[in-house]
């Protein structure tokens, strides 16, 4: 039976607590005194992939999700989520489309192009706005690796390069990761990528799970968090980046003004071989401190989580390999049922490094 929908508490003089838990890709738990909300709901990995210690079966916990675009890794699940939970699922109208024919209903699906602003609780609420996936059908690179070229490429070609690499890509997939695609709910076309800006009375968080934006839209956004794919090749306003996965960041950040960065998209999602289970980021987190020192980035292993918005930040989960320094006692607060409890919280300073992943785990409901 789908439980009742929570409110976010807001006490006087109380601060709300706010989390994010990183489950790969560009999925994330973020929950807001007690109001849980999903960005994406990709959990569902082939058996190659390096696991995240739950399925889309197993969560019990949900009373929103935000799904940024409609491919596999990013829709798939949501359909299981929304029935089992009876959360509400906000998506573009393709997402709307794959749901409904999962047998989602119609009242738990909220559908946007963006320009949108709904209220999730009596006092947090979500603006969607339009946004661009990346250059999937272009070259790209790791960061640290300058790519450019392939501008002013027609919606044609683009296509053809598309298909080209679909056929590559599903050829080169073992039984497991074609299965994974097979099964989940999902679209080849995007959808209309969607950026999600979550307001809360602690200030405001900005979710993207693909690398693309409309520079007009984003000169336009102030996000205390900004949580940014940072994977493949950038696409701004409809063009690819000419430039590296680092500068990309940072230009978004320029933009955006945030006071804390979660980098997502960069783990083997799909169980491809000879890839790292997360692809090193030192890269972009050294031009942000170069460029933005005053930014923060919150790193994070898969399966691990931290508190957004604090006076300080806070780690849960596995944080060997991290330099921190400690500040003053975070609030007492369980850590989620999907994460490895490691210990007493405390509080830190996220350094740009990035943590040693520590395997998230759970039972079945």
């Amino acid at each position: 039976m789908p439980r009742r929908k929570r409110s976010a508490r807001r006490n006087e003089g109380h601060a709300m607590t706010i989390t994010l838990d990183w489950l790969g890709c560009a999925t994330f738990r973020l929950s807001v005194d007690g109001l849980v909300i999903w960005l994406d709901t990709f959990v569902d990995r082939p058996e190659s992939a390096p696991s995240v210690g739950l399925t889309s079966e197993e969560i019990t916990e949900a009373d929103f999700a935000l799904i940024g675009h409609s491919h596999w890794d990013h829709l798939a699940g949501a359909d299981v989520v929304a029935l089992r939970t009876g959360a509400t699922v906000i998506g573009s109208h393709e997402s709307a489309r794959v749901l409904r024919e999962r047998g989602v209903p119609d009242e738990q699906i909220w559908t946007a192009q963006g320009g949108e602003h709904f209220q999730l609780s009596e006092h947090v609420s979500v603006r969607v706005y339009p946004s661009l996936h990346s250059c999937i059908w272009s070259r790209a690179a790791r960061p640290g690796t300058v790519v450019t070229g392939d501008y002013g490429v027609f919606e044609q070609e683009r296509e053809s390069r598309l298909a080209g690499r679909r056929a590559r890509r599903n050829a080169d997939a073992d039984d497991s990761g074609r299965e994974a695609r097979q099964r989940a709910a999902s679209s080849n076309s995007t959808g209309g990528a969607l950026d999600y800006l979550i307001d809360t009375p602690e200030g405001t968080v900005l979710f993207q799970d693909s690398m693309g934006y409309w520079s007009g839209i984003y000169g336009g956004i102030r996000a205390d968090v900004a949580v940014l794919a940072a994977a493949g090749r950038g696409s701004v306003d409809g063009e690819p980046f000419q430039g590296s996965v680092e500068q990309f960041v940072v230009r978004e950040c320029e933009l955006l003004r945030p006071r804390q960065v979660v980098l997502s998209h960069h783990d083997n999602f799909g169980g491809a071989p000879d890839v790292p289970d997360v692809t090193d980021l030192a890269p972009v987190h050294e031009e942000l401190a170069r460029i933005l020192p005053r930014v923060e980035v919150l790193a994070m292993g898969l399966g691990e989580g931290v508190t957004l918005l604090a006076c300080t930040t806070a780690q849960r989960g596995g944080a060997a390999g991290t330099r921190s320094a400690s500040r003053a006692s975070a609030p007492s607060r369980a850590p989620p049922r999907m994460l490895a409890s490691s210990g007493q919280r405390r509080c830190t300073t996220m350094s740009t490094a990035t943590t040693t992943s520590t395997p998230a785990t759970t039972s079945k409901a």
